[in-house]
């Protein structure tokens, strides 16, 4: 640029070897060669230096500089990640064939095997470079396929980066990944503001594509091919002595908490992300974490703060992730709560009227269900089988630990009875372990002899179906089963008729109006310690029951509940059904069988991995993305009906007294998008995350409520027959430790699985699982069970469903 006079005459320019930069064409236009010539080349030397080319036409308003078309003799062809055909702006990897693609490497076979591949009787070149085309048929370079890395678990390109800081002043970049948890940036420049540079990315990339550091040299060093070379430069550890500490902040100058709130706070997120020091202005989303991270922060905010009303969003904290605007909105509802006080506090009642869950399983149970066909209709069955025994596994003890738990639980020892207002009622039952009272909790054992597998499955399946394992009207809600196995060869001389051994099973049966899948984890928890302490678990007389839950619940002030809930469902034919395609006509009783017919699609770890890197990318849980790829396969599989309302199932312990209690708290809510025919599936997913937010709010309004306000009677709603469910798995959900024995949960089989709607997809997310463990444990993090009432459908759907769910769950055709 000081020395225009030298080029005034140039005519030809051509770009070669490095991406075309935006700045040079800022450059071209400020010394007055506007009008040369300029190319823009592009191949490497495997395919004999250029294989595209393309004519830039100069203007101050383009975004990107296409490497053109291929040059004659010359192929291109752009895979996905599939190793199909990419589309119109879909990114994949080029493919060049023809005349200059070389033979191979000399004397490396494997490297030639893996860049060579035959296509059509042709021989292409795998560049590993990622392009798109355009609609007018040209090639834009975007990055390189082995630039693309994994952060937290979410999928970065690198290049994307790199281009957007090559759109500020500086001339050349590098961003690599860092000590598995970083993000450097390597900038090539001698006056620059890396706070500038910062916030320039900030405005143009999500919050983990952000440079954790920003490295500033005078010059980038070159390889002997003028190329950067990235082994050359220099470890970010040698800028910032105390990098390793300060784990990932979005600020050079580590920013302290400076008041109680804020210091509080600190010690959580430190605590939660186990790290000594995190500034206040790091987004969570930096640091990996994700939407289940932040709904524990939202309910430790709450017992920690005493926050006692939801005077806090919990939309707010995913739209300002960071310890100083989470201190804001504590600091706000603090002073909301100075003008209330309702703490929910223990009534210590024995009598009072059920809670509108436990009301709405008792009904549905008597009225869609035939009670004794169908006694596991609302059966929640837990099998575990004992996978090592270091000591011995007492059966007296097991006996007392379930006593123990029942003692602490009332919920588990609560009888439901009508009376004679036709309100069903709940009855707290005095329970002592050394009275008569203990009788009525069912313990049994169950000897199993030789062909053990047919056995247990039928001995299971019995148990499950047995007329007499509950009895709610007496308070028998739970169950345990121990189910000891013999063979002909074992010496029985010898077996201590109160231990268990390896491969002996216990099996938990509870029913679903004292318990739902929050309640599993305290439920093993307190198990475990009852059973290694042999001795009553503490009580507190100041921890609510779950029988005070149902007297605070009936006296909330539900008005602006039932405002929303009319206005979501205003102007929806709810008596509509949703056109599925079923195979037989219903009852003209309405009543089921219960029986279920199950689908079960597993996604692999690439499916799985963009799946998360999606909700991500997007600010999305996981439950919303699977919800929002639920609404695309039912309009997809009802032929385009727009209008659909279903059912999701929500946890509702919407409070933090309810976080540790036992019992069935699951709303049953309706779920209304009103479809656009021309929406992408990105204007999908903000409909359904919209929605998922402002029903959060108004997740307690119980489904009776929304019934009797548009005038629906239970036993026959169409958007209760059509259910999404969103299961998170935890890792202590999955085995229950007895001392120094452990017992893994067994999975149960289709047979034994119970279907209460007439179609339900079950969406399973594995959290816990990285990609190593995935595979090692052949176990998707995510995975789907579509589950359909066998009166309704032919076995045969399981196929013809699984097809176009597996297309639309998760495509870029969206």
């Amino acid at each position: 640029s000081n020395n225009g006079e030298a080029v005034q005459y140039l005519r030809s320019l051509c770009s070669s070897g490095e991406p075309f930069a935006l700045k040079v064409l800022d450059l071209i236009m400020d010394i007055g060669i506007q009008n040369a010539c300029t190319w823009n080349l592009y191949g490497p030397a495997e395919t004999t230096i250029g294989c595209t080319l393309h004519l830039v036409h100069i203007t101050a308003d383009k975004k990107s500089i296409a490497i053109g078309a291929s040059l004659p003799n010359y192929k291109c062809t752009i895979l996905d990640e599939f190793s199909q055909s990419a589309a119109i702006d879909q990114q994949g990897e080029l493919l060049v064939g023809g005349v200059g693609v070389f033979d191979g490497y000399l004397g490396r076979n494997d490297l030639t095997t893996r860049a060579l591949i035959v296509i059509n009787g042709e021989i292409f070149y795998r560049t590993g470079d990622l392009v798109r085309m355009d609609s007018a048929g040209l090639l834009h370079y975007q990055g390189r396929k082995d630039y693309q890395i994994k952060l937290h678990g979410q999928r970065v390109e690198l290049g994307e980066i790199e281009q957007c800081l090559l759109n500020t002043l500086i001339s050349a970049c590098v961003v690599i990944k860092w000590d598995d948890d970083h993000l450097v940036a390597y900038v090539q420049s001698s006056n620059v503001d890396v706070e500038q540079l910062r916030h320039h990315c900030q405005c143009h990339l999500p919050p983990y594509m952000i440079p954790s550091i920003f490295v500033v040299l005078e010059k980038l060093p070159l390889n002997a091919n003028g190329k950067i070379d990235r082994k050359l430069l220099p470890a970010p550890s040698s800028y910032f002595s105390n990098s390793l500490q300060r784990n990932h902040t979005n600020s050079l100058q580590m920013k302290k908490p400076h008041d109680e709130i804020q210091i509080t706070l600190h010690t959580l997120w430190c605590d939660m992300f186990q790290q000594n020091q995190i500034s206040i202005d790091t987004n969570i989303f930096t640091i990996g974490g994700h939407s289940l991270l932040l709904m524990q922060l939202y309910h430790r905010y709450q017992t920690t703060f005493h926050l006692k009303r939801k005077s806090l969003s919990i939309s707010d904290l995913f739209q300002y992730p960071t310890i100083i605007h989470h201190s804001q909105f504590i600091h706000q509802a603090m002073n909301l709560e100075k003008h209330f006080e309702d703490w929910w506090s223990p009534l210590h009642l024995i009598q009072a009227p059920a809670s509108f869950a436990q009301e709405r399983i008792v009904l549905d149970e008597q009225i869609r269900f035939s009670s004794k066909s169908n006694n596991g209709i609302y059966a929640i069955p837990l099998l575990f089988r004992v996978s090592s025994v270091k000591n011995d596994v007492s059966i007296t003890r097991l006996h007392h630990a379930l006593q123990f738990v029942i003692m602490k639980h009332s919920i588990l020892r609560t009888a439901l009875h009508i009376d004679s207002n036709g309100i069903i009622m709940q009855h707290c039952l005095n329970m002592n372990i050394n009275n008569n009272n203990i009788k009525p909790y069912g313990f049994s054992i169950i000897n199993l002899h030789d062909d053990k597998d047919r056995n247990i499955d039928k001995t299971i399946t019995e148990i499950i179906n047995n007329s007499d394992l509950f009895d709610l009207e007496k308070g028998c809600v739970i169950h345990c089963h121990i189910l000891r196995q013999y063979h002909s060869d074992d010496n029985l001389s010898f077996r201590n008729d109160d231990l268990l051994v390896k491969d002996d099973l216990i099996l938990f049966n509870i029913h679903h109006s004292a318990f739902d899948g929050s309640s599993l984890s305290i439920f093993l928890c307190d198990f475990s310690l009852a059973y290694e302490t042999d001795c009553s678990l503490p009580l507190d007389d100041n921890a609510l029951q779950y029988i005070d839950y149902s007297i605070y619940e009936h006296q909330m002030n539900m008005t602006l509940s039932r405002d929303f809930w009319q206005s979501q469902l205003r102007g929806c034919n709810l008596e509509c059904q949703l056109s599925l395609p079923i195979d037989r006509r219903r009852s003209l009783t309405d009543q089921r069988s219960g029986f279920a017919s199950i689908a079960k699609i597993s996604f692999d770890d690439e499916i799985s991995t963009t799946f998360l890197d999606y909700a991500s990318t997007h600010k999305m849980t996981p439950f919303q993305l699977g919800l929002a790829t639920f609404y695309a396969f039912l309009f997809k599989l009802t032929y385009g009906q727009s209008d659909l309302c279903i059912t999701c199932l929500n946890a509702n312990r919407y409070r933090s007294e309810l976080q540790n209690m036992i019992g069935m708290f699951v709303a049953t809510l309706p779920y209304r998008i009103q479809f656009d025919s021309h929406w992408l599936f990105d204007e999908l997913v903000k409909h359904v995350q919209d929605k998922c937010l402002s029903i959060l709010e108004h997740s307690h309004y119980p489904l009776q409520y929304i019934l009797a306000d548009s005038h629906l009677n239970q036993s026959n709603v169409p958007f209760l027959e059509t259910v999404f469910d969103f299961v998170t798995i935890s890792s202590n959900m999955n085995h229950l430790s007895l001392n120094d024995a452990t017992l893994e949960q067994v999975s149960l089989e289709q047979s034994f699985e119970m279907a209460p709607f007439d179609f339900m997809l079950t969406f399973i997310y594995n959290p816990t699982l990285n990609d190593d463990a995935a595979i090692e444990q052949e176990m998707p993090m995510t995975a789907a069970s579509i589950f359909w009432h066998e009166t309704l459908y032919d076995c045969n759907l399981d196929q013809s469903l699984q097809l176009p769910f597996d297309r639309y769950r998760l495509s870029d055709e969206h």
